[in-house]
């Protein structure tokens, strides 16, 4: 669990200096600094998902994945959060909900947060989560000076996720073949690409409701073992 309270500690430590610029930024270039934020996300994103060839086997899982979000509302869940926590606090954090979705998606889905997770939990080597770290510490400043507080709040989420993974990677351990793995993090790197463009459009992708895609090649793996044993 290091590495991942390191990632959270720098989220937090992040969004305070980001949020200490926000005010002192003038409101029309929030959205010019937003959208240059926007199109270095969806390179980020294209890069993880060019790792995998197994297009099939993605569109299937983004697919699958996303109907099961769209039956489960995880964006609108998420949402209902931000704006639970955005009334909690003062009616100075508007646009806390925007700030809050889009950061906890965008530390969450990477294939950074789940390769690192991972290894965190099999091995004890951190390494991977305290690079993401000083990324997502980077990031939140940028995105918590257009977007605010909400940004800071994502920390949880991320400790929720993270920390989760960790602690089951010792279950799916024997699932995480070099393929499923590769799987994921392309997946994950087109719900980056997603995010990236959500930063830049009016018209928002429900990046939220198609988190479950990630781990369907995982679900695939285990079916498919399970029959080919029996």
């Amino acid at each position: 669990m290091l590495g991942t309270i390191v990632n959270c500690l720098t989220i937090i430590a992040g969004s305070v200096v980001g949020i200490g610029f926000k005010n002192k930024i003038p409101e029309k270039y929030n959205q010019t600094v937003m959208q240059a934020i926007g199109l270095a996300v969806i390179l980020v994103g294209i890069k993880g998902a060019l790792g995998c060839n197994d297009l099939l086997i993605i569109i299937i899982s983004l697919a699958i994945g996303s109907l099961m979000g769209e039956m489960i509302g995880i964006e609108n869940y998420l949402e209902k959060l931000g704006k639970f926590l955005e009334t909690r606090l003062s009616k100075s954090a508007n646009g806390f909900s925007a700030g809050f979705v889009t950061a906890t998606l965008l530390y969450c889905v990477g294939s950074m947060a789940i390769v690192g997770s991972l290894e965190s939990g099999l091995t004890g080597n951190h390494d991977t989560l305290f690079a993401k770290a000083a990324l997502d510490g980077i990031v939140s400043i940028l995105l918590s000076s257009s977007l605010g507080i909400g940004v800071l709040f994502s920390a949880v989420p991320v400790l929720i996720y993270q920390g989760a993974i960790t602690l089951l990677a010792g279950v799916v351990k024997p699932m995480l073949t070099p393929a499923v793995i590769g799987q994921m993090s392309a997946i994950g790197g087109l719900l980056i690409v997603g995010i990236g463009l959500n930063m830049i459009r009016e018209k928002k992708l429900k990046v939220g409701n198609m988190l479950p895609a990630i781990f369907i090649p995982l679900i695939y793996f285990a079916i498919k073992n399970l029959f080919f044993l029996n």
